[in-house]
């Protein structure tokens, strides 16, 4: 392919008031990345600023790589490049290690497919772990205030209230949540839940949790009217457990606001979330002793890693109370 000459702006001037004798970067390296340059712009059609992003990125990397002479031949000026942003005086967060990374990654695997260099180094320069961001949750007595904020007598305020409880008490997701039939309340004190996959699974719901859901069913019915009541048992057991005012399946956006509503009177966050009521119910069964296995079924996760994450966060409370109340922490 044809080479095009380095413009103004691009890795050939990588130079900063705080290094004026950094050694410029080699040429072939200021090329390829030219070349990458147009390609990202002709073939991928990307943003001008996202364009910028990768050229900074790469500027950087040629500037301030160790052995950066070998970056057609080896991997390990990639990967001194970012292990040394991994100590002082220099760290990067995880994202922004993690972005860099990438960046170099692509611009390897573009000259290996456009063969400016013989082997795939890309393959050979790990992404650094991302770190995974742990679950807001609310402690017991943010979740009480929080489903006292949804108390009422009318009809909206009930379902609002039996909502959030089943949330709560059954650790569910939202999409879980709303598909539920009348029917899925099963007997001895248990819903049937189709989770992700199509999967079924029993799921307990405590006594106040039922009790909400029994008083909301009293008078769900003039959420339908008249018009829309069947008398049909079989009929009825197939109809939306969560209503509309309307008459019609509650949706997930019509959920979000019920929680933010009801975040916002108990004066808490606006990251509160239906996914926080989940989040808060599997942190406090594990802060209560429970085992790790039964609340990987109890909230349908496929791998016990995802539930493990969880343990994170107890394990954090724990060391916030000891920092609070021992003499010596």
């Amino acid at each position: 392919m044809a080479r095009p000459t380095p413009h103004a702006g691009s890795l050939e001037a990588p130079a900063s008031p705080s290094s004026p004798d950094r050694a410029e970067p080699p040429r072939d390296l200021v090329v390829a990345v030219e070349a990458y340059a147009d390609y990202l712009r002709v073939e991928r059609g990307l943003a001008a600023a996202t364009i910028r992003a990768y050229d900074t990125d790469l500027r950087l990397f040629g500037r301030d790589a160790p052995g950066i002479e070998g970056w057609a031949d080896s991997p390990e000026p990639a990967r001194g490049y970012l292990a040394a942003m991994t100590r002082p005086p220099r760290v990067l967060r995880p994202t922004s290690l993690r972005r860099k990374a990438a960046s170099i990654r692509a611009f390897y695997r573009f000259c290996y497919a456009e063969e400016l260099i013989e082997s795939d180094i890309a393959a050979l320069i790990d992404l650094p772990r991302q770190m995974q961001r742990l679950p807001d949750t609310l402690d017991a007595a943010e979740v009480e205030a929080l489903l006292e904020a949804t108390a009422g007598e009318d009809v909206v305020s009930l379902r609002d209230r039996a909502l959030l409880e089943l949330l709560y008490a059954a650790g569910l997701r939202i999409s879980e949540a709303l598909q539920l039939d009348r029917a899925d309340l099963a007997a001895g004190g248990f819903v049937r839940v189709i989770g992700k996959g199509d999967k079924e699974r029993l799921v307990p719901v405590g006594d106040l949790a039922l009790e909400a859901v029994e008083i909301y069913l009293a008078e769900r019915d003039r959420l339908v009217g008249e018009a829309g009541h069947t008398a049909d048992g079989a009929a009825r057991a197939r109809e939306p457990l969560f209503l509309s005012r309307r008459g019609r399946r509650l949706d997930r956006m019509a959920a979000w606001r019920i929680m933010r509503a009801a975040a916002l009177r108990a004066g808490l966050s606006e990251r509160v979330t239906p996914h926080t009521l989940r989040h808060s119910f599997a942190t406090h069964l594990l802060e209560g002793g429970a085992d790790l296995r039964v609340v990987q079924e109890l909230l349908g996760h496929a791998s016990i890693t995802t539930t493990q994450l969880y343990t994170h966060i107890t394990g954090e409370r724990i060391r916030q109370v000891y920092a609070r109340a021992h003499p010596r922490a």
